[in-house]
Formats: C-alpha cells, structure tokens, sequence
C-alpha cells in the first residue's frame, strides 16, 4: 500500500489506469505489470466469491474480508468498490474505517438506492442529493489519512439525466470527496460536458460493452479525465479464455495447442512455490 503516491498522483491530476481485479489470481497478476493502481471491481468479486450477479447480494463482510486479502498479498495501490457504504451513516463511517485499516488507497461509494445494481444496467434509482452528501461528509469525518482517497459516484444519468447527474457530483465535490465519478455517461460528448463541468479529478469507468465509450487512456485524459478503471477486462477475458479451454476439452478429450495457456512454470513461481521451496530448503532436517 502506498496511499500517498496514489494521492499525490490525483492532486496533481496524473493520468492513472487501473486493471479490473477480482480474486487473488488476478490481483497478483496485475500487481507485478507495474500499474499505478489496482480496482477491485465489485462486479467480479461477487461474481467470482458468490456466483451470482452485482445486485447488492453481498454483504459489508464478504468484500472486506476479500479487499483486506487483496490488499494483504499486493504492492499496487487498491482503489475498492464499497458499493453504498453498506447502509445508513453508521454504516458508512463502518466501512470507511474497516476499508482503511485494510490498507486501501482510495474507497468508491454510491448513491443508488438498496440494493444497488451495476452501473452499466438497467433499473438503477438513486437516493436523495442530500441523503448521499451527508454520506459523504461522514466518509470524510471517519477516516484517519487524509490520504485515503473519497470517490463519489452518481448513478444519476440513468434515470435523471445528465445534468442531475453533474448537479449531484458538484455537491459530493463540495461535500468533500476527493475524486468524482459520474457513471455511464452515454457519448463522447456527454463525457466531455461532465469534465467541463466539475472541477475536481475525475473518474472514467471503461467497461467493454457497457453504455460508455471505451477510449484510450491518452484521450480520456485530454478530455479531463484523472483516474481510468477498466472493472471488467480481468474478468471477461478470464470468461473468454475458460469458455475456449472447456470447449476445446469437450471436443477433443484434451485441451490442444489452439487453447492458448498461461507456462504452468511461470504460473507456479508467480502464486509463491519458489519461496515455499526456499523456506522447506532452510529448515530441512539434516
């Protein structure tokens, strides 16, 4: 964990990409490529702990326990998911507390109604303004580290328009978040009014599929964008590459070379067999 390099990144509005991780395989893969930091999508986390879909089924437990993991085996900063913040104000000032003593760099928190929903899906109400700034204000109050980052996303563009939506981050940028995330907007245009409208960093949500366009880090900053979490590209191309490997068993009764796999020996010495290996060597029985 280095919340302060991350900090200092977004203050200073340097472009940051984030990889989509969402169990230990995926995070200690992205934790070696050097990234500035990691998201843990809550998407894929409760699709790969429960199976199910992000639909507010999983509790303020079951993502903290696989956050502080998370955060236990990496180096990269971790930017997380809190979905809601889990309930009311107390709520809030719960998760903001057990996310930091975790080691997280920077917490994300909505203001859709219970239970929430995945931003790039249908259905998706939100609270009231004011409800989700007080939210933010005791976010702000219960942390310890002012370097531990406060994002506030609206998920107000479905339902309300583009301009709620906008209104809605300026007050959480006033109420004292750090970063803004104003999710799903639906052109290039639309992104572009959303960061010449808020004057705090801004967090763009690239999701392959989903409602918003998917660009290149380089344009997304020259548009005014300062973090870019791309939740779903570990997940999806985990999905991809399982659904062909299986295929490829079920056809031929063996997976073959148009199944292309990660070295099973690089595999063994990233998941820490070398360091198993050098701990049995030194305390070996002579």
């Amino acid at each position: 964990m280095n919340r302060k390099a991350i900090a200092a990144k977004v203050r200073n509005e340097e472009l940051i990409v984030a990889p989509g991780v969402y169990d230990l395989i995926s995070a200690k893969m992205a934790d070696r490529m050097g990234f500035d930091a990691l998201y843990v999508t809550g998407y894929g986390l409760v699709a790969s702990y429960l199976g199910l879909p992000d639909a507010g089924l999983a509790t303020y437990t079951d993502m903290l326990d696989r956050v502080s993991r998370i955060c236990a085996m990496t180096k990269t900063p971790v930017i997380a998911d809190a979905d809601t913040g889990y309930g009311g104000l107390l709520n809030v000032a719960h998760t903001i507390k057990g996310y930091e003593r975790a080691g997280v760099a920077a917490i994300q928190i909505e203001d859709q109604q219970f239970p929430k929903k995945c931003g790039h899906t249908p259905n998706r109400p939100v609270i009231a303004k004011e409800d989700m700034v007080k939210k933010i204000k005791v976010a702000c109050d219960a942390r310890t580290d002012e370097d531990f980052l406060i994002i506030a996303r609206t998920d107000a563009r479905a339902g309300l328009g583009l301009q709620e939506a906008i209104e809605r981050a300026a007050a959480y940028g006033e109420a004292g978040a750090d970063v803004l995330f104003v999710e799903a907007p639906e052109s290039v245009e639309e992104m572009k009014k959303v960061c010449q409208s808020l004057g705090k960093p801004l967090l763009a949500n690239m999701v392959t599929g989903g409602k918003t366009p998917v660009l290149p880090g380089k344009e997304l900053k020259e548009i005014g964008y300062t973090i870019v979490i791309h939740p779903a590209a570990g997940f999806l191309s985990c999905a991809a590459g399982l659904d062909r490997a299986y295929h490829d068993l079920q056809q031929h009764g063996t997976v073959t070379e148009a199944t292309p796999m990660y070295s099973f020996s690089e595999f063994t010495n990233m998941i820490g067999f070398p360091e198993v290996w050098a701990f049995e060597k030194r305390y070996a029985e002579d």
